[in-house]
């Protein structure tokens, strides 16, 4: 995980957009493989595996790249998070990250208390920058991790469909970078692949950096000026929840999309309950 916001923001729309899930109120799995492209060219997948129990989650995820991609690069990269979901709130308890390529890995460990950042591991270090906007104490407060950012609790309760259910900022604080993904209305379209056939409310998205980001850097404000940001989430009225499909996001080398190959949401097996 580079340095500033631009990857954060990168990474919370391309990869943890796959988990837009509100927790439902009984032990209930979730499994997706999305495939990734940019510029029309496909470039590698990503498999997700989400669990939740009653107000309380947990998010693997693994992505890798694929054909000429990576034989160039060889990347693949790793996520998790966990915590709980109160009424409209999440409540992020631990994250971890791990990028790995043939020139370079990073790992980055994240404990938080109460939506507050306590501690936070990058190894390597990451390089300083004198002309960084510096994190303050306050911006490490009512965030959530780049995986727990698209934990979207329903705004509007049995009806997930509802337009409203987009507007919402999330604050996201990815260990180096503080940053703001702001979501909005731009309409609804049908949506069908396996696990799903139906609406999906697409919302647009927009990034707006915080701290810790270097503004002279052309890359945040290609993101700051970016407006081909959208995700399309498949609502799911049983349990309040909404699902990603599709993420679009404009990159510096072409658009770069995620969408859902299958999705499956079940409860949880028999021996997750026999556990309890």
């Amino acid at each position: 995980m580079p340095r500033r916001g631009i990857t954060g923001a990168i990474a919370a729309l391309s990869l943890t957009c796959a988990f837009a899930l509100t927790a439902p109120a009984k032990a209930t799995e979730m499994e997706a493989v999305y495939k990734i492209s940019i510029a029309g060219f496909s470039v590698g997948t990503a498999d997700v595996k989400s669990r939740f129990d009653g107000s309380a989650y947990n998010i693997d995820l693994q992505a890798r790249l694929t054909g000429l991609a990576g034989v160039l690069v060889s990347g693949r990269g790793a996520a998790s998070a966990s915590g709980t979901v109160s009424g409209r709130q999440v409540i992020p308890r631990a994250f971890a990250a791990n990028s790995r390529s043939s020139q370079a890995s990073r790992t980055v460990r994240m404990g938080l208390n109460n939506g507050s950042v306590a501690a936070v591991e990058i190894e390597p270090p990451l390089q300083e920058h004198a002309d960084a906007i510096p994190v303050e104490a306050a911006h490490k407060r009512g965030v959530v991790d780049p995986v727990s950012a698209f934990l979207m609790p329903a705004t509007i309760r049995g009806n997930p469909a509802d337009p409203r259910n987009c507007e919402r900022t999330i604050p996201v604080f990815d260990g180096a970078a503080r940053f703001d993904i702001i979501l909005s209305y731009d309409g609804t379209r049908d949506f069908s692949r396996p696990g799903y056939s139906g609406p999906v409310l697409v919302c647009k998205a927009r990034f707006r950096a915080v701290s810790g980001h270097r503004p002279s850097r052309e890359a945040v404000r290609f993101m700051e000026e970016n407006r081909d940001m959208a995700v399309w989430l498949a609502p799911f009225p049983a349990n309040d929840s909404l699902v990603p499909m599709r993420i679009e996001l404009r990159t510096q080398i072409g658009m770069s999309v995620i969408e859902a190959g299958r999705v499956n949401l079940s409860p949880a097996p028999r021996r997750a309950a026999a556990a309890q």
